[in-house]
């Protein structure tokens, strides 16, 4: 059943399995997010040390939204990278992740603007997504002041993270700002539609992320089946993608999500989009939050600093 996990990955999920535990589905949603914290914490590995860190708030459609800025070694003005955590759009925050952020910022020479935007049940779609579009505009408006490039910003996230950076992407192509130089997605999802694909049906049980968990998550996120059709929720469904920001898409190859991300990877390119795809073999769902176990992780944060940091400057627009 995992025999094209490598070693390091196999490892890991034996270990995993071995100290037991109900199914994240079977939780209730505080338990699933305190079960989350307590992997990132376990895997993470040690944070790197950046040069300052700022805790914020940003003027949202539904009050302040909580962000986290991250800005390196250095001066003058930077990359920027607005980052979206994962977590099924119901778990996760800028603490879960936080030793991306900083490996991001470090390795980028960017500032990173990590947002805690609206989860679901409490919060069902779009309001994590007009969160993130947001957050998104005030960086580029307070690009002088932070630090940051205004023609150097990126937007990424890892999981529901990359779901709403590809959407977000969407949004500013479609009402004509800011101007984005890059979008990371990292394993996202991108057809809520429809799970039906070959990477699901090998991978959907025994590699971490599992399609039980994958439907609990998009039940909270999207309960009305009508949202699911959105391209802002189902960035695949958009009719058009052409003149979207230049995309890094990462997938892992035992992933029940890989399929779509090299899917969206290769509609992306055939709009004329700029598109490196680049799948990590042996591993699983959720490795980016695995620093301390996986070297896929390190891999992965090395990959995704080069792009930020060698970004053409985008069409400036305010």
């Amino acid at each position: 059943m995992r025999e094209k996990l490598d070693q390091e990955t196999r490892a890991l999920l034996e270990a995993m399995d071995a100290q037991g535990g109900p199914p994240l589905e079977s939780l209730v949603v505080e338990e699933a997010r305190q079960a989350m914290r307590a992997v990132c914490e376990a895997l993470g590995g040690q944070p790197e040390k950046v040069a300052r860190v700022d805790e914020i708030g940003i003027p949202g459609p539904g009050g302040l939204i909580p962000a986290r800025i991250y800005a390196p070694e250095g001066d003058g003005q930077r990359p920027g990278f607005v980052h979206f955590h994962g977590g099924g759009f119901v778990l996760g925050d800028v603490n879960t992740h936080d030793v991306v952020s900083r490996a991001i910022a470090n390795r980028a020479g960017a500032v990173v603007a990590a947002v805690d935007y609206r989860l679901a049940p409490e919060h069902t779609f779009p309001a994590g997504f007009d969160d993130c579009f947001a957050a998104t505009v005030w960086v580029s408006q307070n690009a002088a002041r932070l630090g940051i490039d205004p023609r150097r910003i990126a937007v990424g996230g890892d999981s529901a993270g990359a779901t709403l950076a590809a959407a977000v992407a969407l949004k500013c192509r479609d009402e004509g700002g800011p101007a984005l130089a890059l979008q990371v997605l990292v394993y996202g999802s991108f057809n809520a539609r429809s799970l039906d694909t070959a990477s699901f049906a090998e991978f959907g049980e025994g590699h971490s992320l599992t399609k039980a968990m994958a439907l609990w998550f998009l039940d909270f996120y999207l309960p009305q089946l009508e949202d699911r059709s959105h391209p802002y929720a189902s960035p695949m469904l958009a009719k058009d993608l052409h003149g979207v920001a230049p995309a890094l898409v990462i997938t892992a190859e035992c992933d029940p999500l890989r399929d779509d991300g090299e899917a969206y990877a290769r509609r992306l390119r055939e709009a004329g989009v700029p598109v490196t795809c680049t799948r990590y073999s042996g591993t699983i769902h959720g490795f980016m939050n695995m620093a301390g176990a996986l070297s896929h992780t390190r891999r992965a944060f090395d990959e995704i600093g080069a792009a930020v940091q060698a970004m053409e400057r985008a069409g400036f627009s305010a």
